[in-house]
């Protein structure tokens, strides 16, 4: 049986990459930089973390400041466009218990930026053996990790305007994509955002920061209630989408004051672009008090039994993404070894 693990199933690992000098953070590096240190930190109190890096001595040395359980972490030198992990890392599939690791193309969200050198990461990071002897299986269908949900059980929640733009997979209609996922991620369930986007979001309406599945058939969205928010409309649609979508519950997340760049341009801020982790949760916020509380405590409502440990992603927002778009989960599933023959248990 093969399946997509659902992301707040158990994990191995969290994969970063970190900014440097050389990408677009270089007006602000040191503020990037210390974002990326808050999530190294909270992510090597709970598992081990993956680094790719620029330079790894200077990195050790930052992480090392932090105090950071080092022992945790392992970096590796590969040449990078960006930092968006969550895009360009690889998504990993259960077959018959054993983890694989799909290698989907990345190009930069439709050709919108250079992407050549992160398309290249996790087969590098494969070849370093930076996922022990777990195997790489390479697809040439475009596809970012922050465009998909699943439960673990067969659905997958996606949009419209990301995974059937023509700037994708422009040869694919509708019923031969969900053929070709159904073939690579054993979909079996295919529910379909027709509504939602953010203003100053690069990723036409990726599904992480728009609405998020979690345990016990739950949904946290992001939900509008000011009429004369731009946003409004197309909020407010999914909104009704997904209240017919059976969900047990529906937990709206509060809408972000908003955030402009020094051109005026609104920012992508969202509640729902959080990471599940082994025991927490972590969540980005805005430096906005009332809010950010709101959403802690309502991400709390969903996950009852983990820490929900809030990270200020002001800076984040800058680059037009947040604390999920730069991580990616590498869940559990180390491979037993016996005498010619290769085991795995899948933990749940």
């Amino acid at each position: 049986m093969n399946r997509l693990p659902a992301e707040w199933e158990p994990q191995d690992a969290v994969l970063i990459c970190w900014p440097h000098e050389k990408t677009d953070w270089a007006p602000y590096l040191t503020e990037a930089e210390a974002v990326f240190a808050d999530i190294a930190e909270a992510v090597a109190r709970f598992e081990k973390l993956i680094v790719v890096v620029h330079d790894k001595t200077d990195v050790q040395k930052k992480l090392e400041q932090r105090g950071v359980r080092m022992e945790r972490v392992k970096l590796y030198e590969i040449e990078s466009n960006d930092t968006w992990a969550r895009d360009f890392g690889p998504i990993t599939l259960y077959e018959n218990g054993c983890p694989v690791l799909l290698d989907f193309t990345f190009t930069g969200w439709g050709g919108k930026f250079a992407a050549g050198l992160d398309n290249q990461i996790t087969k590098k990071l494969h070849a370093a053996g930076a996922f022990g002897d777990t195997p790489l299986r390479p697809i040439s269908l475009i596809l970012e990790g922050g465009s998909i949900e699943s439960d673990g059980n067969g659905t997958l929640l996606t949009t419209t305007e990301c995974l059937l733009n023509p700037n994708r997979n422009a040869g694919l209609n509708k019923t031969q994509l969900e053929k070709t996922l159904t073939r690579e991620l054993a979909i079996t369930n295919f529910q379909w955002l027709e509504n939602g986007r953010l203003a100053g979001d690069d990723t036409d309406a990726h599904i992480d920061t728009l609405a998020r599945l979690c345990p016990d058939n739950t949904l946290l969205y992001v939900q509008c209630t000011d009429p004369a928010d731009e946003h409004f409309p197309a909020l407010h649609a999914m909104e009704d989408e997904l209240k017919k979508m059976k969900f047990n519950r529906l937990l709206p997340l509060p809408w972000p004051a908003a955030k402009f760049d020094a051109d005026g341009e609104r920012l992508p801020a969202t509640y729902a672009n959080f990471l599940i982790i082994n025991g927490a949760v972590l969540v980005p916020v805005y430096n906005d008090p009332g809010r950010d509380t709101i959403a802690l405590s309502t991400v709390k409502k969903a996950f009852p039994d983990r820490e929900i440990i809030g990270i200020d992603c002001s800076v984040l927002i800058r680059q037009h993404g947040s604390l999920h778009c730069v991580t990616m989960q590498i869940p559990a599933g180390i491979p037993i070894r016996t005498v010619g023959r290769r085991f795995c248990r899948e933990r749940r």
